[in-house]
């Protein structure tokens, strides 16, 4: 997958504000400051087109950016931040699920997991829910910079063990080392190639 143009094109809450249904989308998920920002920023190898923040919790809506102006990357809102207010997160829910439920262009959900960090009820039951909607999963373990290879290796096997998945149902990606930068871009080529068909993880 090469990149040759990106750009920000809009942010929305509710499916009237949504780009129109043409282009094949890739949506990104997780919890907040996991790294979803520099992922992206990194896949299309831009510093500073995802806006990166130090304070958790700041994408509060559904950000569309156009690829190559062949397709989208969406960055859903995080969640699991605690100092959002309580009202603030029971609007990110039923906004995100709308979004998934209902958005006939989208192909896969890459969700994101802190490799340093154990997956809560929140992955579990978002990845039961994009089964629920055969929607493909593909996990990025981030920030594996921090741990060596072998700790990465088997901080890994707990994780997919954890979440139930098998070993090439996951990649090791750092935002400081490039690490599993390619190997990302070739499933995201892939999975754009094709609409969802079950509810199976990649």
């Amino acid at each position: 997958m090469k990149i040759i143009s990106a750009e920000f094109e809009t942010s929305a809450a509710k499916p009237g504000q949504y780009p129109e249904a043409v282009l094949p989308e890739i949506a990104f998920a997780g919890r907040s400051n996991v790294g979803k920002s520099s992922l992206i920023n990194t896949l299309l190898n831009r510093r500073h087109l995802v806006k990166t923040s130090s304070t958790p919790g700041k994408t509060r809506l559904i950000n569309f950016f156009v690829i190559n102006n062949a397709f989208y990357f969406v960055d859903l809102p995080g969640y699991g931040y605690a100092r959002v207010s309580q009202k603030e997160r029971k609007k990110w829910g039923p906004m995100v699920e709308t979004y998934l439920r209902s958005r006939s262009t989208l192909r896969a959900v890459v969700l994101l997991q802190d490799i340093r960090r154990m997956p809560g009820t929140e992955e579990i039951q978002l990845i039961e829910f994009l089964e629920h909607l055969h929607l493909p999963v593909l996990v990025i373990l981030t920030k594996a910079d921090k741990f060596s290879k072998s700790k990465q290796a088997a901080q890994a096997r707990q994780i997919r063990g954890h979440l139930k998945l098998k070993e090439n149902e996951t990649v090791l990606f750092s935002a400081k080392t490039r690490q599993g930068t390619d190997e990302i871009h070739e499933i995201i080529g892939g999975l754009l190639m094709e609409a969802p068909t079950d509810g199976q993880t990649l």
